[in-house]
């Protein structure tokens, strides 16, 4: 319990300290997005968080509503823009959730948060990464990112469970920023990101 509210005084003085530092470039990039992208600046979408309860993460938008001649919104990789793609590869779009560390969603450290509609799909081993607060990046992330296996994605993430220290947390935050310079397991794939998880063998 004492280690675990470290953990949170740490991510609450670091989220604090980076908002304030890092103030102009957001106010820059919300521009940004505003010019290139358009209105909303901000994704939100709900997102299972600690023990698989709802919250609802913050980013800033990379996709466009660009729609067919049905008026049903395209794919991903034909929404996503130019400016959009430079975002994702840079984890710049990732900034805003600062402000989800601060309020208690999320912690600097952790497994990412998916999709809701994943939650009846885990096996019961996978479930197990949400014993923690998600993270802006975590284990996963620095070893393979999106090129991994959804498989390999969670048994990576379980370990972070099972494994946490202070220590292991820095060591991923120094590691991301170098993953995130190299642009490091961006892409699966053919896909822009992640292709749909729709289970596992149990």
């Amino acid at each position: 319990m004492c280690a675990m509210r470290i953990k949170r005084w740490f991510d609450v003085v670091v989220a604090f300290l980076a908002l304030v530092l890092l103030s102009p470039l957001l106010i820059v990039l919300a521009l940004c997005v505003r010019v290139r992208i358009g209105a909303p600046v901000l994704f939100t979408q709900v997102r299972p968080g600690m023990r698989g309860l709802p919250f609802r993460l913050v980013k800033f938008r990379t996709m466009s509503d660009a729609r067919d001649a049905s008026g049903a919104l395209l794919p991903d990789a034909m929404r996503l823009t130019r400016f959009g793609k430079f975002l994702r590869a840079s984890s710049l779009d990732e900034l805003p959730e600062l402000w989800n560390v601060l309020t208690g969603a999320m912690s600097l450290v952790g497994p990412r948060p998916l999709l809701v509609e994943y939650l009846p799909l885990y096996t019961p081993e996978q479930a197990r990464r949400h014993e923690v607060r998600p993270g802006i990046t975590g284990w996963a992330q620095i070893n393979g990112r999106n090129a991994l296996s959804w498989e390999e994605r969670f048994a990576l993430d379980v370990w972070y469970v099972d494994n946490w220290s202070l220590a292991l947390d820095l060591r991923i935050i120094f590691r991301t920023i170098s993953k995130v310079v190299g642009q490091v397991g961006i892409s699966h794939g053919t896909d822009v990101t992640m292709p749909r998880f729709t289970g596992s063998r149990r």
